[in-house]
């Protein structure tokens, strides 16, 4: 059978952390056969070489080459590409793994598209990775209509053809963004690059120990010159011209302007980060035009203008400036409907813990940076203005999976306000309306099992940033935020504030037991009553009026048993006969059964209320915290105090005054 894929993972002392890579190898849903992997080490001088040589030993499309140590990523996936002989060739970092049908997906997505390189979604595990990119598939994307150029990782899967017809390999030695060089050249050579977004291929991973070789520290002199020899590859390969330009802001975007502003700055040593500024400004001002700098964010654009300038003291300030922006979001409202959960909400940014205001002049909306007066003439002689896009801001609301960092972005309307701040100055509050159904919210197919959080995100004049959603909410929130019943077969979704800051998050399909905890909140034990032999309880449930929900309910007891009654819900109410005759004289605790696909069964829930049936037959609904009654103890009568004989008491006083006599003495 020909082999499909070949994986190549350039290995150096990983210690424990290849084992969640090789863990996700072998839980593939390729076929051994159809799959080779090449772990290249690298001169590793821990355990990893041994650890390898007996995986390989156990599984025949495992293979291990070792070299002599290079210093970096270059030359052992080159030898790994040497090696191959899948179709396509798919890299891996050693400390990253897949998702477990990464292979399978990205390769039947590449050969139904005839892709010379496949991009699969990828997350990141406290390190960011591109957003955009992934917003939807793109069988045919290009440079030109896809924000490929965000990606220049090269954890992609590459025709192995393509990558020999064209001579590319990666450029070695000890340096950086070897990647970025390899990565360009590939996405401008290309007939077909497809972006697969429905799938999450591949997790980014942030160590432990912080030892990621993209964390370390860099030689600014090194690492730009590194970076032109990218710069080096768009221009051979493009015209001078838009397209060159929109390439060419990525790097001034990601790799120069965004490491001279707020904490990223002004978090480094005093000498470095001036190092590191000149470093900038001589490729800044040696390869990039106005139309770069125009291809990127208003706040962006500033930053370079400064730079271009040489006013470092003005970068600095704004920096300071910057650093104390703060995105900030209210939960307006929350409600369910026809099993969609619908939220409410407003943001806006803050700077030092108020909100940020913006200027007027004529008809003008203008930022109100903190710069000198040289640099504000310095940058108007630039043709930087400083108007600020508020027409263009928005926000976006995400649902991201606790464990995996899976994330899909929900369906929001947005709109801008303007609220007058006094000195001719305003804010800017946007408003929005999200759409969450737990049904269609991944991507069209359901959300997972699992703890679901979500994140806004504001986007307003070049600030992306994001907080979470649900600390700030209004007085009126709560009595929207139920559990629902969704998706056929059914299962539960359960909003819920999370502990310490009440953030709003998902349970979905009863990943946790938070159902109990959330229905003291959610229920009013007070409304249960019994009427006749029927019992009428609430429900932290939304439900349909009238629906045939596979609710069910049970009385029970310890050490006594457990009594199913046949429920009937009608909205947030549930009804159930009491066989009388079976709980007479007990008191019960009460328990509903929620559908659970995951579990193949019903998980049962106690709920906050118990039902008390006396000796009499007669029932009634208590708050389950209310102590069980005691009987009233009979009082006995007091016994009567036996009295001493005459002579035992003239015994007593005599031994008492002899002993005095004697202390005396």
């Amino acid at each position: 059978m020909t082999v499909k894929v070949s994986v190549v993972i350039a290995v150096y002392n990983p210690g424990k952390y290849v084992e969640d890579c090789v863990s996700s190898l072998l839980r593939q849903s390729l076929t051994p056969d159809e799959f080779e992997v090449f772990f290249v080490d690298d001169g590793s001088t821990d355990e990893t070489p041994a650890r390898l040589d007996q995986l390989a030993a156990e599984h025949s499309h495992m293979h291990v080459i070792h070299q002599e140590s290079s210093g970096w990523s270059g030359r052992p996936r080159n030898t790994g590409i040497a090696a191959a002989r899948g179709e396509y060739v798919m890299f891996v970092d050693h400390d990253d793994w897949l998702g477990d049908e990464a292979l399978e997906r990205m390769y039947d997505y590449g050969k139904a598209n005839d892709a010379d390189v496949v991009v699969g979604k990828m997350a990141g595990i406290g390190r960011p990775v591109p957003q955009e990119l992934f917003r939807v598939n793109r069988p045919r994307a290009t440079v030109e209509n896809a924000p490929l150029i965000d990606s220049l990782t090269p954890h992609k899967m590459f025709r192995r053809e393509f990558l020999n017809e064209h001579d590319m390999r990666f450029k070695e030695g000890r340096r950086r963004l070897e990647d970025h060089v390899f990565v360009a050249e590939a996405y401008l050579r290309a007939k077909s690059v497809a972006v697969l977004g429905d799938y999450l291929c591949y997790y980014h991973i942030t160590r432990d120990d912080g030892s990621n070789a993209g964390f370390q520290r860099f030689d600014p002199v090194g690492y730009f010159g590194n970076l032109r020899e990218a710069l080096d590859v768009v221009e051979e390969l493009t015209e001078p011209g838009p397209l060159r330009d929109k390439l060419f802001s990525r790097w001034l975007r990601n790799e120069m302007v965004e490491r001279l502003r707020g904490n990223r700055l002004l978090k480094l040593p005093e000498d470095y980060a001036e190092e590191l500024y000149r470093e900038i400004r001589g490729v800044v001002t040696e390869r990039f035009g106005p139309g770069v700098l125009a291809r990127v964010a208003l706040t962006q654009r500033v930053v370079a203008g400064l730079v271009i300038a040489d006013l470092y003291q003005d970068v600095r300030e704004l920096a300071r400036w910057e650093a104390g922006i703060k995105p900030t979001g209210s939960l307006t409202s929350l409600a369910w409907e026809g099993g969609v959960l619908n939220v409410g909400l407003s943001a806006e940014y803050e700077v030092d813990g108020a909100p940020m205001t913006f200027r007027r002049d004529d008809d003008r909306d203008l930022l109100g940076l903190p710069l000198s007066d040289k640099a504000l003439k310095t940058l108007a002689d630039q043709g930087i203005a400083l108007d600020a896009p508020l027409d263009r801001s928005d926000v976006d609301l995400v649902v991201r999976h606790r464990e995996d960092a899976t994330q899909y972005y929900l369906p929001v309307n947005c709109e801008t306000h303007r609220l007058e701040a006094g000195d001719g100055s305003f804010r800017q509050q946007i408003t929005a309306r999200a759409v969450l159904d737990p049904e269609t919210a991944a991507a069209g197919a359901p959300l997972s099992k699992g703890i679901w959080d979500l994140h806004l995100r504001i986007k307003s004049c070049g600030w992306s940033k994001e907080t979470r959603l649900g600390a700030v909410r209004g007085e009126d929130v709560e009595a929207g935020r139920l559990a629902a019943l969704t998706g056929e077969p059914r299962r539960m979704v359960l909003p819920y504030w999370t502990d310490g800051p009440g953030n709003l998050s998902l349970d979905v399909d009863q990943h946790t037991g938070k159902l109990e905890r959330e229905a003291v909140a959610l229920m009013d034990p007070a409304a249960g009553v019994v009427d006749g032999s029927t019992v009428r309880l609430p429900l932290p449930l939304h439900l349909a009026a009238d629906s045939a929900e596979p609710v069910r309910l049970r009385f029970e007891r310890k050490n006594v048993g457990k009594f199913p009654a046949d429920a009937v819900v009608d909205g947030r109410t549930v009804s159930a006969p009491l066989l009388l005759g079976q709980l007479t004289g007990r008191r019960w605790a009460v328990r509903i059964g929620v559908p659970s696909p995951a579990r193949g069964e019903a998980r049962w829930t106690r709920l906050p209320v118990d039902v008390v049936v006396d000796a009499e037959g007669t029932a009634r609904v208590i708050d389950r915290h209310t102590p069980p009654a005691k009987p009233a103890a009979e009082k006995k009568p007091a016994r009567p105090r036996p009295t001493r004989p005459l002579w035992r008491r003239a015994a007593g006083r005599l031994k008492r005054a002899l002993t005095n006599q004697q202390k005396k003495k």
